[in-house]
């Protein structure tokens, strides 16, 4: 993860010292802002791998952000939050957050899971690919998806669980399979609840009607199922 770009947004001084010292030994590149306009300019200027946002800041919240950086961007994000209240976790992956760690934290917990992240982005961003299937095609080596001829903007959990589904079209993925691929075999970051929000957000997305969904269904009891029907495949899936 050498000369990785990080821009970390946070007020409070004495954990900006200790997580940026711990990154930067780790060989990031970190920028620092500690309010939401602050980081806005940061942003605007250069090219970032990775947001760790604070949701509490002195201008505003790190959600605040989140939803102005999705507008034109999927870079990783990850939220650390003082809250572990299920609404406050729900509202940043709902609104394209990619992760989130509660305070307090360990550092060492913080690298990693960045990492983790990073390594995600990676292995997508080099994949030569194009997948097809009812109305979705995706074309890995762009990370681009497509619904018909219009483009849909994903995040990077929701572009890796669509290419799961539609690698595996007309096969029931379990809910605990699934949560596996998306965190690198660390199942203990994340839980139900967390994938029925990814879930939900994705069927936006991708179906006509999200409260009746025809390509990506639930198996009740078991996980969930790509809708497979007009499958086509370009370059070897």
């Amino acid at each position: 993860m050498k000369d990785k770009k990080i821009l970390y947004v946070e007020d409070d001084l004495s954990l900006i010292e200790g997580l940026k010292y711990t990154l930067e030994k780790n060989d990031f590149l970190v920028d620092n802002a500690r309010t939401v306009e602050e980081a806005y300019r940061f942003f605007q200027a250069g090219r970032y791998d990775l947001l760790l946002l604070d949701v509490t800041l002195p201008d505003g919240t790190g959600f605040d952000i989140c939803r102005e950086v999705r507008r034109t961007s999927a870079v990783p994000m990850i939220f650390l939050t003082a809250s572990d209240e299920e609404i406050s976790i729900v509202k940043g992956l709902d609104m394209g957050g990619d992760d989130y760690i509660t305070k307090p934290f360990r550092l060492g917990e913080v690298l990693s899971r960045i990492n983790a992240l990073l390594r995600r982005s990676t292995q997508f961003s080099k994949s030569d690919m194009i997948l097809a299937s009812n109305g979705i095609r995706i074309d890995m080596s762009e990370r681009i998806c497509w619904k018909g001829e219009a483009e849909v903007p994903l995040t990077l959990v929701e572009y890796k669980l669509l290419c799961l589904f539609l690698q595996n079209p007309d096969r029931i993925l379990p809910r605990e399979l699934i949560l596996d691929r998306l965190w690198d075999g660390n199942g203990s970051y994340v839980d139900d609840n967390t994938l029925s929000v990814y879930i939900r957000r994705l069927r936006r997305k991708i179906e006509d009607d999200p409260n009746a969904p025809a390509k990506l269904l639930t198996e009740i009891g078991f996980g969930y199922k790509w809708a497979g029907e007009e499958r086509e495949t370009e370059s070897g899936i």
